[in-house]
């Protein structure tokens, strides 16, 4: 019972961590005069990528590969099947055009560069420095796109305006406190996990791609849900696919930079192929209508929990 809500406990500390961090980085970059949009593109997406990052770097450092590729992979699906799924169920998603333009088939360019580099089971040094220094171009891309007057998210226009009367003390405060949320955090999930894994029986790749994939995809969801409710939801897929070619460029990237991460035969046949499955379905289901409603939203969740039963 002890490892359970211990993982529970490590999620729930990661993933305050997360939030602490970017609360307090927002407030210093807010401090330092820069914009919302280019808070939004940097401080903003990297912090809210930080708990993925950590998990995976921390696996791969322990030598449990699977849990650093599983989080990614496993995160991937889970936002479109799960987050974009429920999501839709909940309130129809608008498409912009603009996704269908750029963030659609980048997303499925680096799923398929993700895929082929991992092909001979190693994503090494050089795979690493591939693709950080894709996600520096992505966000340098975006940031020139963003200067030329595209829309600022308002979840980062109402971040900064919650944390921008800090102090530097409080500021600095945060981000300390929060790299030592995400430290903590992800010891207890990777550690309880493998604890977990090894009691059943079941594979650090499953445990990777069901608990710690969903358990880190949990803030997408909830505020996708929000968002749902709230009926603001024209730029909910631009983020999930923004936040599935960050995990494999940021997450991947620094993870391999820092320790080259093995990847199981298993991924290959089973787990990368629902992912890029996964991101094919989805365009024919965008372009149709321009929007995920509840018929596409059931099909996109039911195809996900078709998939975590297929995997236990």
């Amino acid at each position: 019972m002890l490892p359970y809500l211990l993982l529970i406990l490590g999620l729930a500390v990661l993933l305050y961590g997360g939030k602490i961090l970017v609360d307090g980085s927002t407030a210093v970059a807010a401090k330092l005069g820069m914009s919302a949009g280019l808070i939004g593109l940097t401080v903003v997406a990297f912090g809210t990528s930080a708990p993925e990052l950590i998990v995976s770097v921390n696996a791969a450092i322990k030598g449990n590969g699977d849990i650093s590729i599983g989080n990614v992979v496993g995160s991937n699906i889970a936002n479109i099947g799960m987050v974009l799924g429920i999501s839709g169920i909940f309130y129809p998603i608008l498409i912009r055009r603009s996704v269908l333009r750029f963030d659609y088939p980048a997303t499925l360019i680096i799923t398929l560069l993700f895929f082929g580099l991992s092909y001979n089971l190693m994503i090494g040094l050089w795979e690493g420095l591939v693709l950080f220094g894709l996600f520096i171009l992505l966000n340098w891309y975006l940031f020139k796109s963003s200067s030329k007057g595209s829309d600022e998210d308002p979840e980062v226009v109402e971040e900064i305006e919650s944390v921008k009367d800090y102090s530097w003390f409080m500021a600095i405060s945060l981000i300390l406190g929060g790299v030592f949320g995400l430290y903590i955090g992800s010891e207890l999930m990777v550690e309880n996990a493998i604890t977990i894994s090894r009691q059943f029986g079941i594979s650090e790749r499953v445990i990777g791609v069901t608990v710690i994939a969903i358990g880190t995809s949990l803030p997408e969801l909830i505020t996708s849900i929000m968002a749902a409710l709230a009926k603001k939801t024209d730029m909910a897929i631009g983020n999930i696919l923004g936040s599935n070619m960050m995990n494999i460029l940021s997450i991947i990237g620094i993870t391999a930079i820092i320790k080259p991460i093995p990847v199981s035969p298993e991924f290959i046949h089973t787990d990368y192929l629902w992912m890029i499955g996964f991101t094919l379905i989805l365009f024919p289901l965008i372009r149709t209508r321009m929007k995920v409603s509840k018929i596409e939203g059931f099909i996109l969740f039911a195809g996900y929990v078709g998939y975590i039963i297929y995997v236990i």
